[in-house]
């Protein structure tokens, strides 16, 4: 079994791991037990009652969390000439499309989030391998196969994330940073966890929600009560 350090055992003494305890306070113990020399960041671990390998059992969205997750996401917008300036004007960090493709292939993947349009989903669908293992691959179902470019690059730079049940059934999200407040860490909880409530499959059966942990980067987990955000 791996050694604790000195900084495990001293956030671990700050609160009762065996306990579940009200988002608000749960948090507080996130931020408080937040001891790296950077800001870190506040994730989220949802576990759901739902078997991801049945098609009408998988959960996916988007949402855009009321405060920004905290990082400055860098933006490729793969479009037409015609929806440069727009791309531009909305922020977006690198635009074109052939020039861009021809980097990939090469190996360059120095972006947060890729947004293209329809029309040249032929062409971007040819980076697949590449892009699908990074979760790059941009889909019609996050907002990132879109005509509106100027509409999703500033959806995207505004706090816009896109989540997906893993194969054990788990939704894994960023929603903050240490540094924010309480409050504010705790809407951009909400609001994630009420879209997952939203998502839930007609087929599911049983409990849907079955545990929800907030962490920090290197930090303990502490346990949530569902009930504290789901009623």
């Amino acid at each position: 079994m791996a050694k604790l350090t000195k900084k495990r055992k001293d956030a671990l003494s700050k609160f009762d791991k065996s306990s579940i305890y009200p988002l608000p306070e749960a948090v507080g113990i996130v931020k408080d037990t937040s001891n790296t020399k950077f800001d870190s960041s506040v994730d989220m671990d949802i576990r759901l009652g739902v078997d991801p390998r049945k098609a009408n059992q998988m959960v996916r969205g988007t949402v855009t969390l009321p405060h920004g997750t905290g990082k400055t996401l860098r933006v490729l917008v793969m479009c037409t000439p015609d929806k440069e300036e727009e791309a531009k004007e909305a922020g977006a960090d690198f635009v074109g499309l052939d020039d861009y493709i021809d980097k990939i292939k090469k190996g360059w993947t120095d972006v947060d989030v890729i947004i293209t349009m329809p029309s040249v989903m032929a062409k971007v669908g040819s980076l697949g391998k590449i892009l699908g293992p990074r979760g790059l691959m941009p889909n019609p179902k996050t907002g990132t196969v879109t005509m509106e470019i100027g509409k999703a690059v500033k959806e995207v730079k505004a706090g816009k994330i896109d989540f997906k049940v893993d194969k054990f059934g788990i939704i894994h999200s960023s929603i903050a940073k240490a540094s924010f407040d309480r409050e504010k860490i705790v809407d951009n909880a909400k609001e994630l966890l009420q879209t997952v409530i939203k998502l839930k499959p007609a087929s599911a059966k049983g409990t849907y929600i079955k545990s929800i942990y907030v962490s920090s980067t290197m930090g303990p987990g502490v346990q949530v009560e569902p009930k504290s955000v789901t009623v």
